[in-house]
């Protein structure tokens, strides 16, 4: 980490900050502004702090290590190539001629390097080793991000776990939030390979042992984040992009093995009979998540190195470091992805749609209906099943990271035949549906010809006026795309005593005028932000309930949802910083952006 620190600074990509910063809202605050620049860089505060205790601690802080492109190549070298290298060997077939097998070979060798290598050795991460009373959580900088946060979380852990008879090891990535000195609740999602192992040793009465290593090559905490299938160990995708094996050390006090060179570990066991309740938490979807009962991580051991670096990150609304992770998995997993849909061309999970909540995918149809076999084909792989709004386009379709072209594009072959809304499961993070981990889901089909103009526009003024007559909810009009056949109206509105999707069919008269309607709550409509619009409509719907087809309209209720709906769960609260801390910070000179900036990206509201 501190040779990855070094390079850093020779290509100017790292910020040296100095001065005292608070590991309270302070450090995570200026990262969060940072990773929003244009010309983001990594940081690495030097002297925490925590001003509530009084403490200053002697191990510095990396924050944004995964915070532009630059930064990405970097740590795992040049994407593409990965990507199109594993897809030669899903590909591989038996080599016709002795010339071929002799270029085939080098491959194969390559692939015996992904395989993690175990040493009997002290690593690196165990110069330094605590146990007893002198294991103290506190004694690490692990940062609160989020004012709400109920305690301090560690946020880039690699949580190494295995199954019970050990021939399955597991790496993930889960928010830890420390309850004391010695205990650490594990984020354990449902649906994720943690809680299945879990559940294993569970049920045969036995502790399950689980170590969290915290740093070392930067490239162990992408691996941590990759959708591998169940059984096959993330380290594998170290040794194939490094080239060489993942040299593992065994942990002091539970049977897991950890990265010989991570900075930190937290050793322990898990009581598979306790439960306590963790959160609030400020999570990526840029809403707080709720407090639920999680395991607990028996702290029995933590091991470090002689001169650690303590890696955060921090999560809510986009962009964020998560927008740059989730580059890589993009595109090394797109060749896995079309062995189930050959016709898969390319594919985007906008950082604005914090993954789960939208992807865009490009394919070649051949048939009629083509483009919902493979909507429903990608709602049953792995993690692409928590995906909520599918939206297909041809292959003659912009790039799909042109966020203008490709929604002209899209505009322009929206229909309210081509729409496909179903229910399925849902990511545990998303608090839209009425119901945890299940909702509804959209497909639309926009692979076909471009659809008959025939709206007619009139000004947001005058629309608004007739539109009050019909729906007096309404107090704001916005349209947008009015160059397309599909328009965008975006409607601020203040509920009265019933649904918003009851007041949809009042529209009717004005079929003429409107195609896509979108309603939101009054004070959060930011209508001429549409990166933003978009984060909060596909954050806040659920296909089935929110939802209405009139006979030339799409009508979306994108408002907060409550008793008035039948919405039995807590609408979360955002994830806004403290106007405080930012006032601050700026008077200090450790953020540098201005008032238009803090508007745009909706940090203090």
């Amino acid at each position: 980490m501190r040779q990855f620190v070094d390079l850093l600074k020779e290509k100017n990509l790292i910020k040296i900050i100095d001065e005292p910063v608070d590991i309270e809202l302070e450090m995570a605050h200026i990262a969060y502004v940072e990773v929003k620049k244009q010309d983001s860089k990594a940081i690495l505060f030097t002297q925490p702090i925590c001003k509530r205790t009084n403490q200053h601690f002697n191990m510095p802080v990396l924050m944004n290590l995964f915070g532009n492109h630059s930064l990405v190549e970097l740590i795992l070298g040049d994407v593409e190539k990965i990507a199109t290298s594993v897809e030669e060997i899903i590909k591989f077939k038996p080599p016709k001629s002795f010339q071929e097998a002799l270029e085939w070979l080098p491959k194969l060798w390559h692939l015996n390097k992904a395989f993690p290598k175990r040493t009997k050795q002290r690593g690196l991460c165990q110069e330094m080793i605590h146990q007893g009373d002198a294991i103290n959580l506190y004694s690490l900088p692990i940062l609160k991000t989020w004012e709400k946060d109920a305690a301090a979380f560690i946020t880039m852990g690699q949580l190494y776990t295995q199954s019970l008879d050990g021939g399955i090891q597991n790496l993930g990535m889960y928010r830890l939030q420390v309850f004391n000195k010695k205990e650490l609740g594990l984020h354990w999602q449902i649906h994720k390979d943690s809680m299945h192992l879990f559940e294993e040793y569970r049920k045969n009465g036995q502790k399950m042992p689980v170590s969290v290593a915290i740093g070392g090559d930067p490239l162990y905490t992408w691996c941590a984040t990759a959708p591998l299938p169940y059984g096959l160990f993330e380290l594998l995708l170290y040794g194939y992009i490094r080239k060489q094996k993942a040299k593992l050390v065994p942990c002091i006090s539970n049977p897991l093995y950890v990265p010989f060179d991570a900075d930190i570990v937290i050793e322990g066991f898990v009581d598979v009979n306790r439960l306590e309740n963790e959160g609030p938490f400020g999570d990526h979807t840029g809403f707080y998540t709720p407090i639920e009962p999680y395991p607990v991580l028996e702290v029995s051991t933590i091991t470090h190195k002689q001169n650690p670096i303590y890696l955060a990150t921090v999560v809510g609304k986009p962009p964020l470091e998560d927008k740059y992770l989730g580059y890589p998995t993009e595109r090394i997993f797109l060749p896995l992805l079309r062995t189930t849909a050959p016709q898969l061309i390319d594919y985007y999970m906008p950082e604005n749609g914090v993954f789960h909540n939208l992807i865009l995918a490009k394919i070649a149809p051949h048939y009629p209906s083509h483009a919902q076999q493979i909507m429903h084909a990608l709602w049953g792989v792995g993690q692409m099943s928590f995906v909520k709004h599918a939206l297909f386009v041809g292959e003659n379709a912009p790039d799909l990271r042109d966020a203008k072209a490709i929604t002209t594009y899209i505009l322009k072959r929206l229909s309210t035949q081509n729409l496909l809304i179903s229910e399925g499961i849902c990511d545990a993070l998303d608090h839209a549906s009425e119901h945890f981990a299940k909702g509804g889901k959209l497909g639309v089909d926009c692979t076909g010809d471009e659809v008959l103009n025939d709206v007619e526009i009139l000004s947001d003024g005058e629309l608004l006026n007739k539109l009050t007559i019909l729906m007096p909810e309404a107090v704001k009009l916005h349209q947008i795309f009015t160059d397309t056949p599909n328009p965008i109206t975006l409607i601020g509105v203040q509920k009265k005593d019933q649904p918003i999707t009851e007041c949809f069919k009042a529209l009717e008269p004005l079929k003429q005028y409107l195609r896509v309607v979108v309603c939101l709550d009054y004070s959060k409509l930011d209508a001429e932000n549409f990166y933003m619009t978009l984060w909060r409509v596909v954050n806040s719907i659920d296909a089935k309930r929110d939802i209405r087809i009139l006979e030339k309209m799409i009508c979306i209720d994108s408002t907060d949802k409550g008793k008035l709906e039948g919405y039995t769960r807590q609408w979360p609260l955002e994830t806004n910083c403290n106007a405080e801390v930012i006032a601050d910070l700026r008077a200090r000179k450790l953020i540098d952006i201005d008032d238009a900036f803090l508007d745009y990206f909706q940090i203090l509201k």
